[in-house]
């Protein structure tokens, strides 16, 4: 039998839809079968940084088939995780693109729009050449999106045991138009992993359900950020709360501050023909003796502000116990004793005036306001102690 007349006898063949690959067998016609072949797998361990289209190009596998070998769900990976990649034993031939598509690999930023108008398609066009795409928002960095560049059209890629003939009775094509869109000569031109372009063809089912993701994606976003706000609202109510709580009980301390002073000042009269005065002529008082706060110390004494350098005198007469410098915290500071267990401090001076063992008599000068030691701002911290412990200095002036 002449060539030219067992090519006729192959295209008829396929045209009258025998399985692609088998022949008549015609007499004179040697029909040769390929040995079967031998699979198996490898094991690959995903390494940070590794993507599944990357490691399906490195070996040369469908995705898919690395996902139905090793019960993958999803294209997510991670670092430790084993793979079963499905071999051959002889060389991989290369999958055939109709032609006028190429082979985009995704870049950083790409998003399906960006990708559609830098092609000039629509985001249906794009989605009907790459069926199989999960998200219309997200794509992988390094996995590989099929460009139409002449006609658009479905991009199928044909199945074991499937034929182009199939494939035009399914979608109402003729040969021709299969023939020409594809650049075949003759149905065995393509096979099983090959891709087929039916032009004129829209993924609409698959473009509908991609939107229908994105908006279910968009509305949990959107619910995500309405749950957030929700919190950071509560979060806020809450400081507020927290704030008007401590502001109400500052408010309480200070009018029971205001009340204690009230009750103390009849018997200021009283106390003050023992001999005690105020220490200081022009001053304002910022803190008074008492717990000033639920983290804060117990307040020992009075603080006086006034400008630094404002005379300090004795509040009482007395003999000058200690004038130096004080490592509690004092900074420069007087203690005046005044006999039967009676003493005065005088706290963060600048200067001092008198020396220890020096008798002073009320109203004698001994120092200048100052802000030495723990101080934030000139001010005298003044003390009143009786057998050792301090009391209120409010109960002894006048």
């Amino acid at each position: 039998m002449a060539v030219s007349e067992l090519l006729s006898s192959t295209l008829a063949a396929g045209i009258l839809g025998l399985p692609l690959g088998l022949q008549a067998n015609l007499p004179g016609t040697e029909i040769a079968v390929d040995p079967p072949v031998r699979k198996g797998w490898v094991l690959y361990t995903v390494r940070p940084g590794d993507t599944l289209s990357q490691i399906a190009q490195r070996y040369r596998v469908d995705m898919r088939a690395i996902m139905y070998s090793s019960g993958l769900e999803g294209i997510a990976l991670r670092p430790g995780q084993v793979l079963r990649i499905p071999l051959v034993d002889e060389a991989p031939s290369e999958v055939r693109l109709p032609p006028g598509v190429q082979v985009y690999i995704v870049r950083r930023g790409d998003t399906v729009e960006s990708v559609a108008r830098r092609f000039d398609l629509t985001v249906l066009g794009l989605v009907s050449a790459n069926p199989g795409l999960p998200s219309l928002d997200r794509l992988e960095v390094g996995s590989a999106l099929y460009i139409p560049t002449k006609e658009p059209g479905l991009l199928l890629r044909l199945k074991p045991g499937e034929t182009i003939q199939d494939l035009s009775r399914r979608f109402g094509l003729s040969m021709l138009e299969l023939a020409r869109a594809n650049g075949l000569n003759s149905p065995t031109d393509v096979g099983p992993g090959d891709f087929v372009l039916l032009p004129g063809i829209q993924a609409r089912t698959t473009y509908e359900r991609l939107l229908q993701i994105r908006e279910a994606e968009r509305k949990a976003r959107e619910e995500e950020a309405r749950r957030l706000a929700e919190e950071r609202r509560r979060q806020e109510e809450a400081r507020r709360k927290q704030e008007e709580q401590r502001r109400l009980q500052a408010q309480q301390r200070h009018r029971q501050q205001v009340q204690s002073q009230a009750r103390l000042r009849p018997a200021n009269a009283v106390v003050a023909a023992a001999g005690y005065r105020w220490p200081m002529s022009n001053f304002t008082i910022t803190t008074y003796y008492g717990r000033r706060g639920v983290f804060q110390r117990f307040h020992t004494g009075i603080d006086l502000a006034a400008p630094t350098g404002t005379p300090i005198y004795a509040a009482r007469a007395g003999q000058v116990s200690v004038a130096g410098w004080s490592r509690f915290g004092y900074g420069l500071h007087v203690i005046i004793d005044h006999g039967e267990g009676h003493e005065t401090l005088y706290g963060h001076m600048s200067r001092i005036a008198v020396r220890p063992g020096q008798w002073v008599a009320r109203g004698e000068l001994i120092g200048y306001v100052g802000s030495t030691g723990w101080s934030t701002g000139p001010h005298l911290h003044f003390e009143v102690r009786v057998g050792g412990v301090t009391r209120n200095p409010m109960a002894y002036l006048p």
